[in-house]
């Protein structure tokens, strides 16, 4: 079945759309998270108890490997073990 070039061009425009509402609602939603992360601040608490909800802001630790540092001492070691892939990336311009 081939669409016609008048339905991509529909497609491509709903598409261009709900990204920009997605793009909007992602902002609202970290300037809510922010507005909390900021009062548990003030309060200086790391969770906070609001009706039926529990709010967490703690910190948390994690290791990572640091590949930019394991390159520049062990050149050959990380390409030895560097695997290539292909990927196929989708857009609208």
């Amino acid at each position: 079945m081939c669409m016609t070039n008048k339905t991509i061009e529909a497609k491509a425009k709903e598409i261009k759309e709900l990204l920009r509402m997605k793009e909007e609602l992602e902002t609202e939603i970290a300037s809510l998270q922010d507005e909390l992360k900021a009062e548990l601040t003030e309060r200086s608490t790391d969770e906070l108890i609001a009706g039926e909800y529990k709010i967490r802001y703690k910190e948390v630790s994690s290791n990572r490997f640091d590949t930019t540092s394991f390159k520049a001492t062990h050149k050959e070691l990380y390409e030895q073990y560097t695997k290539t892939t292909v990927s196929r990336r989708f857009s609208i311009a």
